[in-house]
C-alpha cells in the first residue's frame, strides 16, 4: 500500500488557556453551520455578541476543569495510538489533528498534509454519528480547500462520515458502561442515561440531518451489546445537552430528563455520555458539575459517569481497522472503475 498515506482526525477544538475562550466562541459561533441566519452579513456581528456575553460564564467553567480545554491533547493522544495501531498491522502512515475552531485548525493540518507529500488521505471525523453542525462543517470546510488548490485535488481523499455502528466502539462503550453499573450496591436497578450533544430541531426536521437517527440508532445497538455481552436489562433513557439560544433543540433536555426521573423514584443514574469519545468541556463541567447538581437537588444521589473512550485500545484498534477497511474499499472501487 502506499507508503504516503494520511489519516487527518477531525475534532471541534477547545481553548488552550482561559484568555482564548472569546476568540475560541467567536469562531464556533462565526460558522453558518452551527448557527443558521437568514442573512450572512448577520453571522460575525452576532457571533461576537454571543462570544462577549457568553465568555465569562465559559471562562468560569473551564477554570473549574483546570483552566484550558483538555482536547487538543487527548485528540493528538488518540493520534498517536492510531498510528502506532496502524503501523503494528503494516501501515506505515502519518495521523494528523484538524480543529475546526482552534489551534491546530485544519487549515494547519493541510498545510503540513502538502508539505509531507501526501498522496491519499483517510478523513475521519471524531465525531462517531453525523450531523450537519459537526462532520458536516468540518466537511464543508475540507471540500471547500480542494476546490482553490490543485496541489489537493491531486491528494486522493476517502471520507468517512459516521461511525457509530463500529463492533470495536460499541464494545468498549460496553466495557466502560459494565465496569460503573458493577460498582453500584445494586447494579440491576441503575438506570443508564444517555446524555447527546444537541442540535436545533430545525437541523433534524426542516435541513433533513440524519444526527437524532443516528444517535438513536447507536443507543439501540449499545443496549443489544450490554444484553448480549453481560445479560443485563437495565432500564435507560437518552437526551440532550448542550443547547444554546432561544430555539427549540432535540428533546428531552438532560436536565429535565434527570428530574423526570427523580420524580418517578429512580436513584441510581450512570450518565453515558454518547456522543463524546474525549473528556471536555461537556463531560467535565456540564455532566461532572452541573448535571450531578441537578441530581442532588431532585433528590438523586448516586450518581455517576462513564469515561469517555480517549485512548481506549479496543476503540482506538477498532479506528485503525476502518481506516485500513476505507482503503482498500477505495482501491477496490479504483480497480472496478
Amino acid at each position: 500500500m502506499d507508503s504516503r498515506v494520511g489519516v487527518l482526525l477531525l475534532n471541534l477544538g477547545g481553548p488552550d488557556k482561559l484568555e482564548d475562550v472569546y476568540l475560541f466562541l467567536y469562531n464556533l459561533f462565526s460558522d453558518p453551520d452551527l448557527i443558521r441566519l437568514p442573512f450572512s452579513f448577520l453571522q460575525k456581528p452576532i457571533a461576537s455578541l454571543i462570544a462577549a456575553t457568553r465568555s465569562p460564564v465559559s471562562q468560569e467553567n473551564y477554570r473549574a476543569i483546570g483552566g484550558k480545554s483538555p482536547l487538543r491533547q487527548l485528540t493528538e493522544e488518540q493520534a498517536e495510538s492510531i498510528e502506532n495501531a496502524l503501523q503494528r498491522r503494516g501501515l506505515n502512515a502519518k495521523v494528523y489533528v484538524g480543529m475546526r475552531y482552534w489551534t491546530p485548525f485544519t487549515e494547519e493540518a493541510i498545510a503540513q498534509i502538502k508539505k509531507d507529500g501526501i498522496s491519499k488521505l483517510v478523513i475521519l471525523p471524531l465525531y462517531p454519528q453525523f450531523s450537519i453542525s459537526t462532520t458536516g462543517s468540518s466537511l464543508k470546510l475540507i471540500d471547500k480547500l480542494w476546490k482553490k488548490d490543485a496541489e489537493l485535488k491531486a491528494i486522493e481523499k476517502i471520507v468517512v462520515r459516521s461511525w457509530y455502528d463500529r463492533p470495536g466502539y460499541l464494545k468498549a462503550m460496553t466495557e466502560l458502561i459494565e465496569a460503573k453499573i458493577k460498582a453500584f450496591a445494586d447494579p440491576e436497578k441503575v438506570h443508564i442515561f444517555f446524555s447527546a450533544h444537541g442540535v436545533p430541531e430545525k437541523y433534524v426536521t426542516e435541513y433533513g440531518d440524519p444526527y437524532q437517527i443516528e444517535i438513536e440508532n447507536c443507543v439501540d445497538l449499545v443496549m443489544k451489546t450490554i444484553r448480549i455481552d453481560y445479560q443485563r436489562y437495565n432500564a435507560h433513557t437518552l437526551a440532550y445537552q448542550s443547547r444554546v439560544g432561544p430555539v427549540q433543540w432535540l428533546q428531552p433536555y438532560t436536565e429535565k430528563a434527570i428530574a423526570q426521573l427523580a420524580k418517578r423514584g429512580v436513584n441510581d443514574i450512570l450518565v453515558v455520555p454518547i456522543s463524546f469519545i474525549s473528556e471536555h468541556i461537556e463531560t467535565l463541567q456540564e455532566i461532572d458539575i452541573e448535571y450531578r447538581e441537578v441530581a442532588e437537588a431532585a433528590g438523586i444521589h448516586n450518581f455517576d459517569r462513564v469515561p469517555a473512550l480517549n485512548s481506549h485500545p479496543v476503540f482506538i484498534n477498532d479506528l485503525a481497522e476502518l481506516i485500513l477497511e476505507s482503503l482498500e474499499t477505495s482501491v477496490t472501487l479504483s480497480g472496478v472503475s
